[in-house]
């Protein structure tokens, strides 16, 4: 709820700054344009996809980062279909690959290295069930021939 009660008056005090400065009908020209590039880069987003596709096949992103660019590049065109100037502005940086790559990156950090620690939990309560189990036993040798 904080987030939201922020982005609001983000996009508030950005889009009154902005549209006092163009004025009301480039202001309306904007929104349209923004509408329109939106809808554009959705129904363009097969090019995008295969991009992506490649860059996976030839193993320089993986799995994860892959869904990530995608989410990231569909969530921008949404964005530019919303109005908003800043709803605008975050659309247009998602749209280009360093800034996803950067925002994967962040995000995947983290997740790398809580899936590291919690393994690494999971391996020693492993090795500690397995010392519990074991069983110290002593051979005897019964030879006949004393």
């Amino acid at each position: 709820m904080l987030y939201f009660i922020l982005y609001l008056f983000l996009e508030v005090m950005i889009s009154t700054n902005i549209s006092s400065q163009i004025g009301g009908f480039n202001t309306f020209l904007e929104l349209v344009a923004s509408a329109f590039l939106g809808f554009a880069l959705l129904v363009n987003f097969r090019t995008t996809l295969i991009e992506n596709m490649q860059a996976f096949s030839m193993q320089k992103i993986d799995l994860q980062e892959f869904q990530r660019l995608n989410i990231f590049a569909v969530l921008g065109a949404i964005l530019l279909i919303v109005p908003g100037f800043l709803t605008d502005i975050i659309g247009i940086l998602l749209q280009f690959s360093v800034v996803t790559k950067m925002l994967v990156n962040r995000f995947t950090a983290k997740s790398i290295y809580q899936n590291n620690t919690s393994f690494r939990e999971e391996q020693s309560q492993i090795h500690t069930q397995k010392d519990d189990d074991v069983i110290d036993v002593e051979i005897i040798n019964n030879d006949s021939t004393k």
